[in-house]
């Protein structure tokens, strides 16, 4: 199935829930980066939250996250916006480390328990919305609520999960993000806080076939899920050759004929996605101002 998410409210309007199946669009991003395991699930985790956060915008808004954490990986960068299209990079992605004392991928280790998540809206205003905290723990989901809480005063709870199988394809990738409206009872989120805590992670409930519904539904519970919308998701990037002819082009002529005298092209490869585009010497000289 390709994946998708859902939106959702619960207990009458006062829960709003996200849910995502992303095992493609991770696999995508794994191939694409040639990310080993524990990049992979970092990567994967952050790719898998943003793509939620985008659904939150409306039109042709979009944000950019960015993870910086002192672990080495280095920076991870993901962009998304409202149609499910997202795509992101690693900034080192041949990390992998022997499994956590829980049996599962070090990713706080990986990302580094210290450091900065920010995200970047463009709300197509006059500044973009920028918010910044500090790393609380480098797992990302964690780092990801306190995002809400603090930056935009939204109680939250968010969980993102990446399996790896041993040729380091993704097995399972999903999330989820829960956040409280106002009119919510201390009941209903004693409630939901204790299904959370019993359910299995995000990622075995995706491997074992459950769908971003039934995720839900394992959440806060049959009756009380009402689904809005469903919204297919896919790595997707806006590079192209035209606009890396018009950065080439941007330089001016005289950067231009260094690329023709010393490289006899140029090439260029997208962070975030990784492809490679070339240029010849006459595609160069076409690019030059008269």
């Amino acid at each position: 199935m390709k994946d998708y998410l859902i939106k959702a409210t619960a207990f009458s309007g006062t829960i709003r829930a996200y849910a995502i199946e992303s095992t493609e669009t991770v696999e995508e991003a794994r191939r694409r980066h040639d990310t080993w395991a524990t990049a992979s699930a970092a990567l994967g985790r952050t790719i898998t939250v943003t793509t939620m956060m985008g659904a939150m915008l409306k039109g042709n808004d979009k944000l950019t996250v960015k993870v910086e954490g002192t672990g080495p990986t280095g920076p991870i960068v993901a962009d998304a916006n409202a149609k499910g299209e997202v795509r992101g990079y690693i900034t080192n992605p041949h990390v992998d480390f022997e499994l956590n004392s829980n049996g599962k991928l070090d990713v706080a280790r990986a990302v580094g328990t210290s450091g900065s998540l920010s995200v970047v809206k463009d709300l197509g205003l006059k500044e973009h919305f920028t918010g910044q905290v500090p790393i609380v723990s480098g797992e990302i989901g964690e780092d990801f609520t306190y995002y809400f809480a603090n930056s935009e005063q939204v109680p939250s709870a968010v969980g993102a999960g990446v399996l790896v199988n041993p040729d380091h394809t993704i097995l399972a990738a999903g999330g989820f993000i829960l956040q409280v409206m106002p009119g919510a009872t201390d009941e209903t989120i004693a409630q939901i806080e204790k299904r959370i805590a019993t359910i299995p992670p995000i990622s075995t409930l995706i491997r074992e076939g459950n769908t971003p519904q039934q995720i839900l539904t394992l959440v806060f519970g049959e009756a009380n899920v009402q689904i809005h919308e469903t919204l297919p998701v896919a790595f997707s990037c806006s590079c192209s050759i035209d606009r890396i002819k018009n950065a080439i082009r941007g330089l001016g002529n005289e950067e231009i004929n260094k690329m023709i005298e010393e490289d006899h092209g140029a090439e260029a490869t997208c962070h975030f996605c990784n492809e490679v585009y070339t240029l010849t010497e006459d595609e160069l000289n076409e690019l030059k101002q008269s």
